[in-house]
């Protein structure tokens, strides 16, 4: 029998352990292609404005994404070879060369892979349809993402997956060549002894976490976070790491050796399940810990994120409220703007103002908090024509301005603040003196923009009465501006790169665009958003499949335990309620730990301080209960196969 011949009748002989090994590398190449598609999917790219920054991005993110993958699957192989040492240790026993194993092995890999690779392009090309859609809604984008398998994305995964079978090759030669004979001759690994759990140390373990969770719940007002920010989040970390490790190590063994020592511990089938228990916390506590603390982080991650995407598609709108606005060019100009625009995007409203521009103004500190985000020259409108954009707009307060009282209007570094005394008075155009009695953030000439996404200072504008216009203007050169809201904004991309070329051919001409600025910010926290979700879903599964891998090893290692019951009568239907109990035990708890923390620490640290988004609950929840679910499936998974590893006949 050649070495190909025996590769293919091993795959086919232990064909439930290969398969759980099949998926995770099938599991790898489908969340790749997925990701890789995305970068060379042609609707997508057309949909992007801002291609550059999505490709560098997308691309950076691929090769995160493969990293973890590499690392999920180099863990499952490794999973996979040491389910085999006994088999590897006999082909040595029967004088096959290490050599000869190792390209076995090789060979089982190589067919594994091309499997996984083909069926992995074909479903991660169907995949990358829908995810292209939920990137496209994050952007708001209406276009039409359809099926699609580019060539780039297709040799990439070969070529990438390629290189991981060499390193699986590699790994796995190493761990054949570690096997020893002598482990044909022991039944099992030595089992960790149960040992004395302190009581002491297991309500140290509640004290450190619930403190932990009250001091995350003073982040919003407290002195102590204000006054030592640093040191109370070190302390409050390390708390909560060290409580956590402790709550698996002391408080689960010691709620186990309670239940152990209880009147009905030998009544139905307890003993049996929480003896097991018992033998196996000091192994499952790095892993439990792990897995809560890295749950909580990445739940946390996506929910920081989503704020992040929802406010700046809020801070966009009330920055940039101008859809288009430039100042007014010649008349043939503004015909042929006015063309473009409606070509495309039909204009809703229109408005033109007129203002008087001021000399230049160094000392600005008394009327805003941060003077190098405005300029120094001030522009003066009357409040006519501000209440004019606030009716074009359909929001924002209308004001009414008497005598010689002024309107300071400022951007997101300035709180809006009324001034009842004290007022600061400003002289512009060396004799008109005027009171300031309020600062409105609402941007009347919004920040000027290019469609490469550049930006200038903030006109500083002042809006007086109608009547102290009509006289401050005597003589003065009027500025007139023309301000647009068209249909469907968020797309007009190429309508405003087409008005800027028009607009700045006039020197010291004033443009801007609310889509400049969201597409190249809504984008970028779009894609951000999408791949940190991404990662999530790859980390929470990974996070998974350790207690799922783990367990499956378990079961093997303590078959000989099952048959012992089974031949003291314990049924099947017994020993499936045991693997239950036993398993539930060991999913539940960092499942609901890495719950709770997380959702303590985006309560406090963002969810309390964002009560304006419907939307972040949502996602956060969501994230949530994909982690219940993968952990649910997990779960139902590992007790039919650990059921039918502990079920096999014994071959020695």
């Amino acid at each position: 029998m050649s070495i190909i011949d025996l590769s293919w009748r091993n795959m086919k002989r232990n064909f439930r352990l290969y398969t759980i090994y099949f998926i995770s590398m099938l599991v790898g190449v489908v969340i790749f292609f997925t990701f890789s598609g995305l970068m060379f999917n042609k609707d997508v790219v057309e949909a992007i404005q801002n291609k550059d920054n999505y490709k560098f991005a997308i691309s950076i993110a691929s090769i995160v994404v493969f990293l973890f993958i590499v690392f999920f699957i180099l863990y499952a192989n490794s999973f996979f070879m040491k389910q085999r040492k006994k088999e590897f240790g006999m082909y040595l026993l029967y004088g096959m060369k290490e050599r000869q194993v190792a390209t076995m092995v090789f060979f089982e890999t190589l067919f594994l892979s091309a499997i996984s690779v083909f069926g992995g392009i074909l479903i991660g090309g169907l995949l990358s349809k829908f995810f292209g859609m939920v990137l496209m809604n994050l952007m708001h984008y209406k276009e039409d993402i359809s099926f699609s398998f580019p060539l780039e994305a297709i040799l990439l995964t070969i070529l990438l997956f390629a290189l991981l079978i060499i390193i699986i090759t590699i790994q796995s030669y190493f761990n054949v060549r570690r096997v020893q004979l002598v482990e044909l001759f022991h039944a099992k690994e030595k089992l960790d002894k149960p040992f004395k759990f302190s009581f002491l140390l297991a309500i140290v373990s509640i004290l450190l976490i619930t403190g932990s969770y009250y001091t995350i719940t003073l982040s919003g007002h407290s002195d102590v976070w204000k006054d030592h920010f640093n040191e109370t989040l070190i302390a409050t970390t390390v708390a909560l790491i060290v409580g956590t490790y402790l709550f698996f190590r002391q408080f689960s063994g010691w709620i186990l050796q309670k239940m152990s020592q209880s009147k009905n511990y030998f009544h139905g089938n307890k003993m049996l399940w929480i003896s097991s228990l018992r033998f196996s916390i000091r192994g499952n506590t790095i892993n439990f810990t792990f897995n809560a603390l890295i749950s909580a982080v990445v739940i946390y991650a996506v929910g920081f994120i989503a704020v992040d995407y929802a406010i700046k598609g809020q801070v966009v709108k009330k920055e940039f409220p101008n859809h288009i606005a430039f100042s007014t060019p010649d008349e043939e100009s503004l015909r042929k703007i006015e063309q473009i625009i409606n070509d495309s995007h039909p204009i809703i409203a229109h408005e033109t103002i007129t203002g008087v521009e001021t000399e230049k103004i160094q000392d600005r500190q008394s009327f805003f908090s941060s003077p190098e985000y405005y300029t120094e020259e001030f522009y003066v409108f009357p409040e006519s024509q501000l209440n004019a954009i606030v009716d074009l707009r359909e929001d924002g307060d209308k004001v009414n301005v008497k005598g010689d009282e002024a309107i300071l209007l400022t951007r997101g570094v300035d709180d809006p603040k009324k001034y009842k005394t004290s007022q600061p008075e400003i002289t512009v155009l060396e004799n008109h003196s005027f009171n300031i009695v309020e600062k409105i953030r609402y941007p009347l000439l919004s920040i000027p923009t290019s469609p490469g996404g550049d930006t200038a200072q903030q006109p500083s504008v002042l809006v007086i009465s109608d009547e102290a216009f009509t006289s401050l203007k005597v003589d003065q050169t009027l500025s007139t501006y023309e301000i647009y809201k068209i249909e469907e904004p968020k797309t007009a991309n190429d309508v405003s790169r087409d008005v800027y070329d028009i607009v700045m051919k006039t020197e010291g001409a004033y443009y801007s665009s609310y889509i400049d600025q969201y597409s190249s910010n809504i984008e970028s926290s779009s894609l951000i958003l999408f791949s940190v979700a991404f990662f999530a879903v790859i980390a929470l599964f990974a996070l998974g499949s350790v207690i799922y891998f783990k367990q499956l090893r378990e079961a093997t290692e303590e078959k000989e335990h099952y048959e012992v019951l089974r031949k003291i009568g314990v049924d099947d239907k017994e020993l499936k309620r045991i693997i239950r109990k036993q398993l539930l035990f060991v999913f539940l708890p960092p499942l609901i730990l890495g719950l709770v923390h997380s959702w303590f620490i985006l309560y406090y640290s963002v969810i309390s301080a964002i009560k304006d988004l419907p939307s972040l609950t949502t996602i956060i929840f969501s994230v949530m209960g994909f982690y219940v679910l993968t952990y649910f499936i997990f779960y139902i998974s590992s007790t039919s196969i650990y059921y039918k590893i502990i079920n096999e006949k014994s071959t020695r």
